[in-house]
């Protein structure tokens, strides 16, 4: 009866063991997404605060964050067409079906097999594995339904990477031809005509100049901007622009000063992600790197101990 009851008693504790760290895994998930919405929130009501007083639509047009949400989220990532809300509704509805069928699929011809894998894998890595079986529908579903989001939020990143990449290039024509006596007008003209519009950046200043010339201010327009791409970088430069035609100060300095402030930031960056790379390689160098090398150095030695291993064991059999 104890022989019996020992086993059983072991399967308990690791059952135990295996929700335990379940309920801390979906706590700690839980305790950052808290925190990511919290921060995420606080940012949101100071932009809001921070544009409310040059935002150009009037007091009820659509200024709800809740209704300007969605909006938002193309916007930054390029899809500012009419029916950008409508074909991204569309088309999360649309995965929202494939991962109910998938996640159907999945319970009725793919969960039966990998459980009959999975059920045989010793300790508590097995009862891991056969919850995340368990939950394998749920998990298929979720990211179908998030996929319409996360290209969007891919098609973001991109664009942040090409603006971060143009725009020292741009300061520093800016600042180049600010020094030669044109205008900032000018000069944004002239950088718009020579790199075309394909790129990001590029677009994002002949929006600019469309704001112009409806009639907005430079000030407005500027904030409009940075409202628009929301790229850190983008924000200080325009910030900088911003308190320089308030002050009347030189617009050339000022230029000049964001051309060698981002330079500066870009080298501090690059030692930055160079000093983190060691730290990086060091799970590809265990995990792909070390298994060769002991492989290639320690495999003759095995197998002449193996050798040795069977010569004995013949000689003994005789």
């Amino acid at each position: 009866m104890d022989v019996e009851a020992e086993p059983e008693h072991v399967l308990n504790g690791t059952a135990a063991v295996t929700y335990v760290i379940v309920l801390a895994i979906v706590i700690v998930i839980a305790v950052l997404a808290y925190t990511t919405g919290r921060s995420w929130s606080v940012r949101r009501r100071a932009l809001i605060r921070l544009y409310a007083a040059d935002d150009p639509r009037p007091a009820g047009a659509g200024s709800s964050p809740r209704e300007t949400a969605l909006a938002r989220l193309l916007a930054l990532a390029g899809y500012r067409r009419p029916n950008a809300q409508s074909i991204f509704g569309a088309a999360t509805i649309g995965f929202v079906a494939i991962g109910i069928a998938l996640s159907q699929v999945y319970r009725l011809i793919l969960f039966g097999p990998l459980l009959d894998a999975v059920v045989n894998v010793p300790g508590s890595a097995g009862d891991v594995l056969i919850l995340v079986l368990q939950g394998g529908p749920w998990i298929v579903f979720v990211i179908c339904a998030l996929l319409p989001t996360l290209v969007v939020r891919a098609a973001r990143r991109a664009r942040v990477r090409a603006i971060e990449q143009d725009l020292p290039l741009a300061l520093e024509l800016f600042a180049t031809m600010a020094e030669a006596g044109l205008g900032f007008d000018a000069a944004l003209a002239r950088i718009v005509r020579v790199q075309g519009g394909g790129r990001a950046l590029v677009s994002e200043f002949v929006n600019f100049q469309h704001d112009m010339l409806a009639g907005m201010s430079r000030i407005q327009a500027l904030r409009q901007l940075a409202r628009r791409i929301d790229v850190p970088y983008l924000t200080s430069f325009t910030s900088a622009l911003i308190q320089a035609e308030q002050v009347g100060a030189s617009m050339a300095e000022t230029l000049q000063h964001q051309a060698v402030d981002l330079r500066q930031r870009r080298r501090e960056n690059a030692l930055l992600r160079a000093q983190a790379l060691p730290v990086k390689l060091v799970f590809p160098l265990v995990v792909c790197f070390l298994p060769g090398i002991f492989v290639s150095t320690l495999a003759p030695v095995l197998f002449q101990m193996v050798e040795v291993a069977n010569s004995v064991i013949r000689s003994s059999g005789r």
